[in-house]
């Protein structure tokens, strides 16, 4: 995708309209923020940087694994077909439904449950996001990942990750690419921190 475009979306993104009253005035600052139940806003340059990364395109079908408040969904919304977006806590996920059917947004479908499974029924997608660290990269996920792919994920133990930039070729071969270290909250479920290796 062409960055002009992205950069501008992202720049016009209100990120303090994905925050509870108490944290707005902090939407400005390039950090992580709480949005409740133990989960986080990732930082600004880095949701503009996954995107890029995932390089969505017009027809493109998205799963995004962690809604959380809705800002990463926002941003790949406006660069593809479809954006299906998955969230395990019941009180997120309904807020960032009615925050982004309020915004405008026509073109992503929800659903409650585990991420790390993906959602079977809507595959394959050309890209995936996951935006929680899981321990290892989920086996579904690659599944469901059409060929040709792209997928996005954080993976590694508790503290730090590897944030893993996975392509999948027209002949479903894979390659793997390692971005940057990075700090995410877990993926909870079946392939959460408990199933992490040792990647150094």
């Amino acid at each position: 995708m062409e960055r002009k475009p992205l950069v501008e979306a992202f720049r016009a993104l209100d990120r303090r309209q994905f925050l509870d009253r108490a944290c707005r005035d902090l939407a400005g600052l390039d950090e992580p923020l709480p949005i409740g139940h133990g989960q986080t806003i990732s930082q600004p340059t880095l949701v503009l940087e996954m995107t890029a990364l995932l390089d969505p395109e017009p027809g493109s079908k998205i799963l995004e694994i962690g809604t959380g408040s809705g800002y990463q969904t926002a941003l790949l919304a406006p660069f593809c077909k479809i954006v299906c977006t998955v969230e395990r806590i019941p009180e997120l996920a309904r807020q960032a439904e009615e925050r982004l059917v309020r915004l405008g947004y026509t073109n992503i479908r929800f659903r409650m449950g585990d991420g790390g499974t993906g959602w079977p029924e809507e595959a394959p997608f050309d890209r995936i996001i996951v935006t929680a660290a899981a321990g290892i990269v989920p086996p579904p996920l690659v599944a469901q990942l059409a060929s040709p792919g792209r997928l996005v994920i954080p993976v590694g133990p508790r503290g730090w990750q590897d944030l893993l930039l996975i392509t999948k070729d027209a002949a479903g071969k894979l390659t793997e690419r390692v971005i940057e270290k990075v700090a995410f909250v877990e993926l909870v479920g079946d392939y959460g921190w408990n199933q992490a290796k040792d990647r150094s």
